[in-house]
């Protein structure tokens, strides 16, 4: 008989990140800025 996986749940509904990762991914966010030389594009995080 197949065992069936789907009863259980791994990953709980309310998971939350931290206020620390949230401010770190917008602050990475505003300092990551695009330039476009010729056709290619070049990355540059001002910190």
């Amino acid at each position: 008989m197949a065992k069936i996986y789907s009863k259980k749940t791994l990953v709980t509904p309310t998971m939350k990140p931290k206020k620390e990762t949230v401010s770190f991914l917008l602050n990475y966010s505003k300092a990551l800025s695009f330039i476009q030389v010729g056709k290619m594009k070049i990355e540059n995080i001002a910190n």
